[in-house]
């Protein structure tokens, strides 16, 4: 076996030379990747980048499209103005300094007026423990919260403002991708646990409600938080998860007996999509299966469809039953 020995001054150089390669890569992303990471549809970015001409990504080897690092970035500043009602062609275009200022201030104190209903230190005490990592410590206040104010409570009262406070953080780059995943994920677990001591509907007459989100929406957490108050409401829930496609959505919804499909909305796609899709969805069932969409979809305040209820808020679902009841009975 052959074999030889650099010299240190070799190494050295060699070493150098392989770290200023290094450096001199480009730190980019590839497609879907920036989907997972922004929670931005492909076919969202594709749109932005033909009508307000960013992103601006650059093609690698194979010709594949690929973001900088600094564009992902301001993507997900774009995604958090979206989530707060922002319209894209008011803010995709916008430079990033002048998107961080906006950000600030979309994130200021009517938001915290909001919070105050859980308690602004107890919001924030959570925050920190996400920002450190301590898992278990979150993981049991959320336990605590549950059995304190029971399922509705913590909801209503817990979630949906802690919701708003991590995605305040998130915007003002207080939180990574990760940390914003992993709250995801423990507050999923939490809210999992309190639907198996929730018991099943009496009778057969409890409304069939089946829950999923569009191709492109791939935010579950809103969905599932609509599913307890569903179910403390007493309807069956049907859940398919996320991202079902409009004709399988129709399919599950006629095969499983709904009265209800609930979709949910995180402000990952475009109106045109969104007004397309339910339109589809609503040609596909007969008009006694009711259409709701809940959470953040501004762009169907300004153009509602016939034949899709829109439930502005979670407190909106009893009152939205109460209706399809009425219906039911008449």
């Amino acid at each position: 076996m052959l074999g030889f020995v650099l010299d240190n001054s070799t190494q050295s150089a060699l070493n150098g030379t392989m770290e200023a390669q290094v450096r001199h890569l480009p730190l980019t992303l590839s497609i879907a990747a920036v989907e997972r990471d922004t929670g931005l549809s492909k076919d969202t970015l594709r749109v932005w980048e033909r009508r307000y001409g960013f992103p601006r990504p650059t093609r690698d080897a194979i010709g594949e499209r690929a973001y900088p690092l600094d564009q992902v970035e301001r993507l997900r500043v774009v995604k958090r103005l979206l989530d707060a009602g922002h319209r894209p062609g008011r803010v995709v275009a916008l430079p990033h300094a002048a998107l961080c200022q906006l950000a600030d201030s979309t994130v200021g104190q009517p938001r915290q007026a909001v919070l105050a209903g859980l308690g602004a230190g107890e919001l924030r005490h959570l925050v920190s423990l996400l920002r450190q990592h301590e898992t278990e410590a979150v993981r049991r206040l959320l336990s605590l919260q549950l059995a304190r104010l029971g399922v509705r409570g913590f909801v209503v009262d817990v979630i949906a403002p802690l919701n708003q406070a991590i995605g305040d953080a998130w915007m003002r780059g207080e939180l990574e991708v990760f940390e914003e995943h992993l709250y995801s994920e423990l507050v999923q677990a939490a809210l999992r646990q309190a639907l198996t001591a929730i018991p099943p509907p009496a009778g057969p007459d409890a409304p069939r409600v089946l829950l999923t989100t569009l191709p492109g929406e791939p935010h579950g957490l809103g969905l599932l938080m609509a599913e307890a108050i569903l179910a403390l409401e007493g309807c069956t829930c049907l859940s398919l998860g996320v991202q079902t496609p409009v004709l399988e959505t129709a399919k599950a919804a006629l095969a499983l007996r709904a009265d209800v499909v609930a979709l949910g909305f995180a402000g990952s796609l475009g109106l045109k999509q969104v007004l397309d899709s339910l339109g589809e969805l609503r040609a596909a069932l007969p008009r006694n299966v009711q259409i709701w969409a809940g959470g953040n979809a501004p762009g169907l305040q300004r153009r509602p469809l016939d034949g899709v209820h829109l439930i502005d808020s979670l407190n909106q679902i009893p009152e939205a039953l109460t209706d399809h009841r009425r219906g039911a009975a008449t």
